[in-house]
């Protein structure tokens, strides 16, 4: 499986994802139920009673009312409800672009982790190899009396030490294996072998251009300042209880009186009417409705701010991180180039007899480490890099 592929899978299955779109589909809904309250209401009730033993003769009596029903004002609550829902799917649909952020980055240090996992596992068994060489070695020496029993204990002790590291680093590997298997929502039957390479490509980046972009591209402050606005619409809509309202109405009246001799036809008639209507006085209450929405705008504006520093540190972090990554692996490569010298110069002495295929042995050994460290720089490389593309608002 390629980090592609992986990234994928998780868009499509993640269940975090999968929440949060269902969230954005309830905040459209939502708008159109707002919207509603601009087109006018019709109903329809009907009724049927059946007097009995109450007059010389029982009696039935039968009614239906229909009533059309539009408002024209209702204090600006209608359309700024209308409003508030749809930057309310602003919200939405932004806490879904962040939580995408967020698993796409966990998706890329779980996969990364995993291959990296993989290759500590190949090392320690190398590492594991060797030493199992040099007991053998040594425990020859040791019967020819060219080595003592300390000699061999320490060997002994030293393999029992690299045992443990490869068994530490195979439950590693089965870990990450875990926790990739979990963001992807896969079976535990299924196995993952990531498909990848820790390559890297140094690019130079300015931190001034990396802040203007995450202010205008990070979720979180879209989401605040969407959420503002809905905010601002609750007051409005608060203060709406205190304001008239106006609506036209159409009713729609028939009634028909049946006894058990004679039957009435049905009655018809129908009434139209204006209503304004203007609350004087509600103790208060809408008053403390328009506080308390304002005191919610106002913790959004402060959060807002708070959110605003916290990406700026997380930026700030993540671009020193990078740095340090990229210097480091200045020096690992210089360790490689190394050891891959020393393993050129043993190799030609192998040939000529001058070293034993253990020495050899040893030194390819230090430069599969020094390999392995490389790869580790890369490896922190590319999680600053992930992290850095997070904080700007886009991977």
């Amino acid at each position: 499986m390629t980090l592609d592929e992986a990234v994928s899978i998780a868009l499509r299955d993640n269940r975090d994802v999968l929440l949060k779109a269902e969230e954005v589909k309830k905040a459209k809904a939502k708008i159109a139920e707002a919207e509603a309250s601009l087109f006018p209401t019709l109903n329809f009730t009907g009724s049927w009673t059946d007097n009995r033993g109450l007059y010389a003769k029982d009696l039935s009596q039968s009614t239906t009312q229909t009533t059309l029903k539009q408002y024209l004002y209702k204090g600006g609550e209608i359309i700024n409800t209308i409003k508030q829902k749809e930057d309310n799917f602003e919200v939405t649909k932004s806490l879904l672009d962040k939580t995408k952020l967020e698993v796409v980055l966990n998706v890329k240090k779980a996969f990364h982790t995993l291959l990296l996992a993989n290759e500590l596992a190949n090392l320690n068994k190398g590492i594991l190899e060797n030493t199992q060489e040099h007991l053998k070695a040594i425990q020859a020496r040791f019967e020819f009396g060219q080595a003592s029993e300390s000699d061999v204990l320490k060997i002994k002790e030293s393999q029992a030490a690299v045992e443990e590291a490869y068994e530490s680093s195979i439950n590693q590997m089965e870990s990450s294996l875990a926790l990739l298997r979990n963001l992807l929502y896969l079976d535990e039957a299924v196995k993952i072998k990531p498909a990848g390479e820790f390559n890297y490509e140094p690019k130079e980046l300015a931190y001034d251009e990396a802040f203007l972009k995450a202010m205008k591209t990070r979720p979180e402050i879209r989401q605040y300042e969407a959420q503002e606005k809905v905010d601002k619409r609750a007051i409005e809509i608060a203060k709406a209880d205190n304001r008239p309202s106006i609506y036209a109405s159409w009713d729609y009246y028939s009634r028909s009186h049946t006894s058990a001799t004679t039957t009435r036809g049905w009655n018809d008639y129908n009434v139209i009417g204006l209503t304004f209507s203007w609350p004087i006085f509600d103790g208060w209450a809408t008053k403390a409705k328009v506080e308390q929405a304002i005191v919610d705008l106002k913790e959004t504006q402060l959060t807002k701010e708070k959110t605003t520093k916290d990406i700026a540190l997380e930026l700030r972090s993540a671009y020193l991180d990078l740095k340090n990554a990229l210097a480091e692996i200045k020096t690992m490569q210089a360790q490689v180039n190394l050891y891959k010298d020393t393993l050129s110069v043993t190799e030609e002495k192998y040939k000529a007899g001058i070293v034993s295929s253990l020495d050899l042995n040893d030194v390819s050994l230090g430069y599969a480490v020094s390999r392995f460290n490389q790869k580790e720089a890369i490896y922190d490389y590319v999680l600053a890099k992930a992290k850095f593309d997070k904080a700007t608002g886009g991977l």
